[in-house]
């Protein structure tokens, strides 16, 4: 997302208010390419200085969230026939399946406001795997409900100087999101040299 994209959305939100932010949190959650966790910052600082209740705000953009991510699942769960048909009898994928189950809750929380780029994929995985539908939402929600009330907060706090905070958390979440890929990779090295052993 470029930076003249950014300056035009925050511009907006300050025009046209909640109708904007709900639909940029909407499309963010669909997998759009659109500032959102920049946006949530800055509301939370506009609201500091009065331009918006920070409470309605909140309200409206973790409504908005939660519909797109229960869009996103919904995708995958549309899908998942197909891609059962195409996976479902490699013992990689039953394998990977019982390893998401088990660990779906924490995924699907996390996602929400700390490795906020893997929100849209464990979306589709949670649908795509059969994740049952009332934990997600649970889990969806407080994870939602987190990253509205700590990156708001932040920018709340720090006001006119919101940009600052919010070039922390992109640094700080893509250093974690480094991480996440890095831990992933070497797990998937290990298993990779344990199976010609097993044979």
């Amino acid at each position: 997302m470029s930076a003249a994209i950014s300056d035009f959305l925050l511009t907006q939100v300050i025009n046209y208010g909640a109708p904007l932010f709900a639909i940029t949190l909407l499309l963010g959650a669909l997998g759009v390419p659109v500032p959102s966790s920049l946006l949530v910052i800055a509301v939370g600082a506009f609201s500091q200085e009065g331009y918006f209740s920070w409470l309605q705000m909140s309200m409206i953009g973790l409504c908005a969230a939660v519909i797109g991510d229960f869009l996103s699942f919904g995708m995958g769960s549309y899908g998942k026939n197909l891609v059962h048909g195409k996976f479902g009898n490699l013992p990689a994928w039953a394998s990977a399946q019982v390893t998401f189950q088990r660990n779906a809750w924490l995924a699907i929380f996390l996602t929400r406001f700390l490795i906020t780029a893997l929100a849209v994929p464990t979306n589709l995985i949670a649908g795509g795997s059969g994740y049952t539908f009332r934990r997600f939402v649970l889990y969806d929600i407080l994870g939602e409900a987190t990253w509205i009330v700590l990156y708001g907060g932040l920018g709340y706090a720090f006001g006119s100087q919101w940009e600052a905070a919010s070039d922390f958390i992109s640094n700080f979440g893509g250093f974690v999101l480094g991480v996440v890929i890095l831990a992933a990779g070497m797990w998937l090295a290990l298993n990779m040299r344990e199976k010609p052993q097993q044979k």
